[in-house]
This record gives structure tokens, C-alpha cells and sequence, in this order.
């Protein structure tokens, strides 16, 4: 086969490059004719003649030439191998231009196509594609990154657009040519960094894709202005097509939402899309079906349409995109269309539904729909209630098929992320079609409001009756409290009856505190606030935690940075810590962690936390955290009722956390719990932020300037005023032992009559809250009429807000709450005797 040189490059297949000699062979040839020649001239020496000698000389220089000759690779010896002879002609024989470049991009062979293209190009030697292009920088750019990729040994492929009257080739083609060059990596046998380059011609599938197109275009301008509005929607909704026309009704920028993305909800009622979704399933089904709606504008006016609504079904049951033809009418110009009955129908406030005979959804309205997730056409109405309830919903569609013009009810409950209450009505068609129609009416908000208000109910009227047991509980823990003092005083520690007379004033004490609980449950409790930071509270608190906690919980605290200030009442907080920590303790019967943290929270973060409860504002945090079993579910509403325990009997009175709830409450904070079985319950206690006044910071530099009083006695008259005979006479005589002088009275009406008999000789009136016919309050009010401006001392089992607000400003009087030792009440007529 002969070579192919650099000016003939129209014929040959392959490049200079694959005619090679054999250099070694070349050498050895000359050599054996140079030795023939020298042997043949030695042995005929003085024998041949001049010519024969000439002739040997000839032939030497003939191995000369052919070993010269093959080195070039202008001789060869025997015929090509008839398997590359095959390929080279195969190579020869594609239209599409070839060329084989090594890893530094050079040519090393092509085909004769690719020969003719480097030749029409005005190119005498074999070149690589990037000489092919190189006037063309659009072009070089896409030629450079498919260098990179045969580099890299990777396959790529670029499609190139040649403009009308320009070829990298030569020739002018009138139109526009479209070339993909595409680069492939060559097995690792053919030689390390091979790639083969293509060159083919896809002019003519570029010609029929933009014919397509433009009939595609031709189509859709037609659609486009149809007097009927259309689009189709992916399974998610999102608008694959919509035209010109629907668009133009609801005021939609194709452009934009083709670049943003449409989504049916932008233009559908919530309801309205799931109505178009409510569709069973079944693989290979196809389901045309007709809604009268109201679309929603862009500017959100409402479209009445009446939509014919396609949706197919793959093998597998999955939904494949819609077809909708949306006609628009106007309900206002036929007042009598079947279309406004229809928009009467899907948008009444209550379910309705056209059920048949064998208790399957025919249709639906919004309402009835968004009911339940089951609720779709084709699906049986009792597939949307409770297993348990489905007979009582079977017996009313029984009655309303044998009844006459009668509706049948039937309370129903529906199950789903937010379980619904639902009172089903249902009656029937018509002779003609034994089928139903149901309604459905979402009593839920009802009938929680009905649980709501009924416990509300409960909480109050158990709250008045634990206030009203605790303030008669007060007047005889008063009593008994009282006159143990008595008793003490006269009894010397070493008395055998004075550990009785303490054990008696103890248990007094411990039944105090079940008071103070009853009372703080009722919020009816008399609170102490004052302006404190967590921080110092709960580290104060610290050891008493400890012990309460034992040795196999370990106590964690984490107080915040630059804790802000609230105003509470200390004993009560304490109290409120306490009672989360014992309840915690059980919770972690082999151990644990109990973690108290506090931290401060912004308004804006505040209004994350409960919107429908708490109102906005700045609070300090509390957060008690426990690793315990955890709260279930389905009592954690129950939690905060009084005497509710989950406790063995006699292990709890079950106020506790009804306490902490009250406390808090009172406090003007708010508490919440989260909690997860197995891993433990976390109560988030917020209190309002308190920025303390420039009087309130001097009565706190007053109050560290007082001492402590140590001496109670004193001189003076005091009006007493108790209904109680136990307490009015454990009073008095504790009063005289200090020694005051004390009048009795046992009610208002008495007090006075008192007062007008000694005239203004008191000095201090010591008066019970409340008292048959007249009470401490209106006694008070009586005293300011006549010019009385004696001090007063109000003396209850109530809470001090409890009757503060019916003193219409009555603000000069003392409050000391019951019970009350000897102690308390002499220190508490001293101070204001004194004050």
C-alpha cells in the first residue's frame, strides 16, 4: 500500500506516521549483499573480468539503496495484514471524518474524510481539530474543553454552529450547518493517551427538532388563545402548562411563573386542589370528572369556572400530570344555573356528600372533604370514622333508607394528625335513587369548648370549696396553734408534757402547709413578692436539693448570664422548685440527673413558645429537667388538676403539681412541660421580667437597715374583732400576756357599739376578714366615715388581694395571715403599734 504524502492527501487513509520500516532488518541486508559482493570479488580475482567486478559493486550499492529505502518506510517487503487492511478500509468507508490524536493532541491517523476536510481547508499536512478552528473563538472554546477531556481520558461531546456563508472546510453553505464533535478515550491496548475524534454532521436533525418545535409553537398558540381556559399540573401541583387565556382571567405573568414556578395553590382554594387530588386510584385508570369552583386572581377576586378535570394513572396507581379545560361563567348573569347551586353546594360552611346505596362517596363538597384524608370519590363513607363507630353510622343510613323525608344523626368521631368530632346527618335522595345525602357537621372547637368550659367549671367550684375549707381550717389551726404557744410558754423543756405540747404545734404546722397548698391551688393564697434574681434563689436552694434528691440523683445547675430580675414571693417559688423536684425524684426510681437551668428570653422569642396562651414580652426562664420515665400523653392535661396522682395510694395528696400551677399563676407567670417516654420531662417555668423602680431599690436599702425585733411587748388598748371564740380567746390572752390592754368583740355590728361606749381611746383594732352580717372591710369603711383613724390589723385565711380590692382605696392597714403563732401576731402589733 503506498504512502500518502503531504501534497496528495485526498487518497490515503493513513498518515506518514504508519509507513515504518524496520531499521535492524535494513542493516543486516546490507550487510550480507556487501559480504556476498566482497566474496565473489575474491574469489574470482584475477579470473573476472572488469565488468563482472562492476556488477558486484552495482549490486552493493542496491542493498545500499534498499536499506536507505526501508528505513523510510518506502520499501516494504510482503503484503499489510489483511485484519488492518480491513479496518483502514472500514475507517475509509464512514462519511464522518476521523482522526486518531495522541495524549499532547497531535494527529497520528485518520480516515480519507477527515484527509478531504483538512485538504478543503487549505491545510498540506495532518493536523489535529484544534487547527481545523481556530479563526473561530465560539468555536476553539468548546474544541479547548474537549482537549481537556481526552486528557483526562474522558468522553465528551460539543455541538458546533457554523453561521451561513463560513466552514472551517472551505466551503459557503447558504445555511446555517450544525456539527457535534465528540471525543472518545481509546482502550489501553490501542496505545497509552489515544482519543478518537468525530466529526458528524446533525444539520438535518437540528432542521426537523426546529420544524417540531415551531409546529409545536404553531399548537400551542392556538391553545394559547382558545375561548377556554387550560393547564396541567404535576402530581405536587406544580403547573406544568397553563395558557394564555386562564391566565389572562386570574392575572398571572406567564413569563414570570414559567421562571419562579406556578403552583396550582396560587390560583386553587386549598380545598379546590384536594377535590382535584380525591381521586382513588387504580393502575391503568383514566377519570374525567366536573367541578364548579371559584378560582382565586392575582389579585384576589374569585373566578367562578366549571373545570373538566382528566387525571391518568400509571400501572403502579401513581398519578400522572392532569389535564384541565377550565370554562369560566359568571353566576351573577344565570340566577338560576345549575353553576350557582353548585357554588352554594361546595361552598357551604358544613360537609355534604352524595353517597350510594352501598355507602360509597359519589361527591363531596370543600367542607366535607377537608373532614378526613379518606374522604375521596369512589371510597366508602365509613372508611373515614372510627372501626368502632361504623355500625352506629350503618344503622343511621338504615334509617334514613327506610324513613320518610326524616334526617337521622349520629355523632361520629374521625381520626388523623388533629382528631375530629363529627355529628353525621344523613337522609335520602329520591325514590328513583335509593342513594344518600350526607351531612357533615365539625362539632370539634364545640365540644372542646364544652370540655373546657366544663373543667373550667370544675377547677372553680373545687377552688372555692379548698378556699373555704382552708379558711375554716385556719381559724382551728389557729386555735391549736396558738395556745401550744400558751402551753410552751408555761412548760419548761425538761417538762415530759412539753415534747407532747411540740408535737402537738408541729403537726398544727404540717397541716398548715396542706392549707397553704389548698389555698395556693385555689390562688387564694397570700403572697410576699419581692424583687429577687433566680440566680441567689436557686443557689440557696442548692443543698436542701441535694438532700431531697439523695445519693443516686446527681444535681446539675445552669444559671444564665446577667440574669434579669423578677418579682415573686420567695417562700412560694421555693415551694414551687421543691414540689418539681420530689416529683421528679419519683420519676427516677434508679437514678438519674435532675438539671436546672435559667436563662433570659426576648420578646421575639417569647412569641414562639405558646402564641395562644402567653403574650409576648420579655421573662426569665426556669427550666427543671429530669431523666425520668417521662408523662404519657394522655394524661398530661391532667397533670395540673387537684388530687389527680399517679402515685400508689397514700404516697401523695396529689396537690402538688396543682400548687405549681397556682403559684405560678398567681406570680403572673406561666408554666409547660414537654415530655417523652423513657427519656424524661422538662418543666419550662416563665416569669415576667421586672425592672425595678428608683423607690423600689430604696426600700430594699431600707429594709437591710432594719434589725431584727427581740422585744414584743408593749403598752396600749386594742379592739379585737373575731368571730372565732377559739381565736379570739387565744388572742386576747396572748396579747394582755404582752401586756396590752384587749376588748373583744365577735362581729362588726359588736365592734362598733364597742367603739361608741370607750369612744376613741384605741390605739390599734386587730379585725377578722370575714364575719357574719358585717365584715373587716365594711367595718373599716364605717371607721373612716366617723373620723376613726385608729390603725387596723385584718386578720384572714384568705389572701390579702382577696378582699383588697373592696376597700375602694383603703390602703392604711396592716395584714397578718392565718395561722399565726404567738409569736407572729405580738410582732406584728408591735410593728404597727410602733409604726
Amino acid at each position: 500500500m503506498s504512502g500518502t504524502s503531504a501534497g496528495d492527501m485526498t487518497g490515503g487513509a493513513l498518515a506518514d506516521a504508519r509507513r515504518r520500516g524496520n531499521p535492524a532488518f535494513a542493516l543486516l541486508l546490507a550487510l550480507l549483499l556487501a559480504i556476498a559482493a566482497g566474496g565473489f570479488a575474491w574469489a574470482f580475482r584475477g579470473i573476472m573480468p572488469i565488468w563482472a567486478l562492476f556488477l558486484g559493486a552495482l549490486l552493493a550499492f542496491g542493498g545500499l539503496i534498499s536499506a536507505f529505502a526501508w528505513l523510510a518506510g518506502a520499501l516494504h517487503f510482503g503484503s499489510e495484514p489483511q485484519q488492518r487492511l480491513f479496518f483502514d478500509g472500514l475507517l475509509d468507508a464512514m462519511n464522518e471524518p476521523c482522526v486518531v490524536a495522541d495524549a499532547r493532541g497531535r494527529a497520528i491517523y485518520s480516515n480519507g474524510a477527515y484527509l478531504k476536510l483538512a485538504s478543503d481547508a487549505g491545510l498540506g499536512r495532518l493536523v489535529g481539530v484544534e487547527h481545523l478552528y481556530t479563526g473561530y473563538p465560539d468555536i476553539a472554546e468548546k474544541v479547548y474543553r474537549l482537549s481537556q477531556a481526552a486528557r483526562d481520558q474522558l468522553g465528551a461531546s460539543e455541538e458546533l454552529r457554523l453561521q451561513p456563508g463560513t466552514s472551517a472546510a472551505g466551503a459557503k453553505p447558504d445555511l446555517p450547518v450544525w456539527l457535534r464533535l465528540s471525543v472518545s478515550p481509546m482502550p489501553a491496548s490501542a496505545g497509552k493517551g489515544y482519543s478518537l475524534w468525530r466529526l458528524t454532521d446533525i444539520s438535518a436533525d437540528r432542521a426537523k427538532q426546529e420544524a417540531a418545535f415551531a409546529n409545536l409553537q404553531y399548537i400551542i398558540g392556538y391553545l394559547d388563545d382558545a375561548p377556554a381556559g387550560f393547564f396541567s399540573a404535576e402530581r405536587d401541583g406544580r403547573i406544568a402548562y397553563i395558557n394564555a387565556t386562564l391566565a389572562g382571567w386570574l392575572g398571572i405573568d406567564i413569563g414570570g411563573s414559567a421562571n419562579g414556578g406556578l403552583n396550582a395553590a396560587a390560583f386553587l382554594p386549598e380545598q379546590s386542589v384536594r377535590i382535584l387530588d380525591a381521586i382513588a386510584a387504580e393502575p391503568g385508570r383514566s377519570r374525567i370528572e366536573t367541578h364548579d369552583i371559584d378560582l382565586i386572581a392575582r389579585d384576589g377576586h374569585p373566578v367562578p369556572v366549571r373545570i373538566f378535570h382528566r387525571t391518568d394513572f400509571d400501572e403502579h396507581g401513581a398519578r400522572m400530570p392532569s389535564r384541565s379545560v377550565v370554562i369560566r361563567k359568571s353566576a351573577a348573569s344565570e340566577p338560576g344555573s345549575d353553576l350557582k347551586l353548585a357554588r352554594f353546594f361546595n361552598n357551604a360552611p358544613i360537609g355534604i356528600a352524595e353517597i350510594d346505596s352501598t355507602g360509597v362517596i359519589r361527591n363531596m363538597n370543600e367542607a366535607f372533604l377537608s373532614l378526613s384524608s379518606e374522604a375521596r370519590r369512589g371510597a366508602p363513607l365509613a372508611a373515614m370514622i372510627l372501626e368502632a363507630q361504623r355500625p352506629a353510622l350503618a344503622q343511621v343510613l338504615k334509617a334514613a333508607r327506610e324513613g320518610e323525608a326524616v334526617v337521622h344523626h349520629a355523632d361520629v368521631s374521625i381520626p388523623g394528625e388533629v382528631p375530629r368530632t363529627v355529628q353525621i346527618a344523613a337522609s335520602r335522595l329520591t325514590e328513583a335513587d335509593d342513594g344518600f345525602v350526607v351531612y357533615a357537621l365539625d362539632t370539634t372547637e364545640n365540644k372542646t369548648l364544652e370540655v373546657q368550659l366544663a373543667q373550667s367549671q370544675k377547677m372553680q367550684a373545687i377552688g372555692q370549696l379548698a378556699g373555704g375549707v382552708a379558711h375554716d381550717f385556719n381559724n382551728v389551726l389557729t386555735a391549736i396553734i396558738g395556745f401550744s404557744d400558751l402551753l410552751l410558754a408555761r412548760h419548761k423543756p425538761t417538762d415530759p408534757a412539753f415534747a407532747d405540747i411540740m408535737n402537738i404545734k408541729q403537726n398544727a404546722n404540717r397541716a398548715a402547709n396542706l392549707v397553704r397548698q389548698l389555698l395556693a391551688f385555689s390562688r387564694r393564697q397570700t403572697l410576699r413578692p419581692e424583687v429577687l434574681s433566680l440566680t441567689d434563689a436557686l443557689s440557696d436552694l442548692g443543698n436542701l436539693l441535694g438532700r431531697l434528691l439523695g445519693e443516686k440523683i446527681s444535681l446539675k445547675t445552669a444559671h444564665g448570664r446577667d440574669l434579669w430580675t423578677v418579682k415573686v414571693d420567695i417562700n412560694q417559688f421555693e415551694q414551687v422548685i421543691i414540689n418539681l423536684a420530689v416529683n421528679a425524684r419519683d420519676a427516677m426510681p434508679k437514678g438519674g440527673t435532675l438539671t436546672v437551668r435559667t436563662h433570659n428570653m426576648g420578646e421575639e422569642e417569647s412569641k414562639l413558645v405558646n402564641p395562644g396562651l402567653m403574650p409576648p414580652g420579655e421573662y426569665v426562664v426556669c427550666e427543671i429537667e429530669d431523666t425520668g420515665t417521662g408523662i404519657p400523653k394522655e394524661i398530661r392535661d391532667k397533670i395540673w388538676e387537684p388530687f389527680f396522682s399517679t402515685k400508689d395510694v397514700g404516697k401523695g395528696t396529689g396537690l402538688g403539681l396543682s400548687t405549681v400551677y397556682g403559684i405560678v399563676k398567681q406570680t403572673g407567670g406561666f408554666i409547660f412541660l414537654d415530655s417523652e417516654i423513657g427519656r424524661g420531662t422538662v418543666f419550662r417555668i416563665y416569669l415576667p421580667r421586672h425592672k425595678q423602680t428608683t423607690a423600689e431599690l430604696e426600700d430594699v436599702k431600707e429594709e437591710k437597715k432594719e434589725i431584727k425585733r427581740t422585744d414584743t411587748t408593749g403598752k396600749g388598748t386594742i379592739l379585737l374583732v373575731e368571730d372565732e371564740d377559739a381565736v379570739r380567746a387565744f388572742a386576747s390572752r396572748a396579747l394582755e400576756s404582752r401586756g396590752y390592754t384587749v376588748l373583744q368583740a365577735n362581729s362588726g355590728e359588736r365592734a362598733l357599739e364597742v367603739i361608741e361606749e370607750h369612744g376613741e381611746e384605741f390605739d390599734l383594732i386587730l379585725s377578722d376578714v370575714v364575719m357574719p352580717e358585717m365584715d373587716g372591710p365594711t367595718l373599716l369603711k364605717e371607721l373612716r366615715k366617723m373620723g376613726i383613724m385608729t390603725k387596723v390589723i385584718f386578720i384572714s385565711g384568705y389572701a390579702e388581694d382577696a378582699f383588697e380590692k373592696n376597700l375602694e382605696g383603703h390602703v392604711d392597714f396592716a395584714f397578718l395571715p392565718k395561722p399565726f403563732s404567738l409569736k407572729q401576731l405580738a410582732e406584728a402589733v408591735k410593728d404597727a403599734m410602733d409604726g
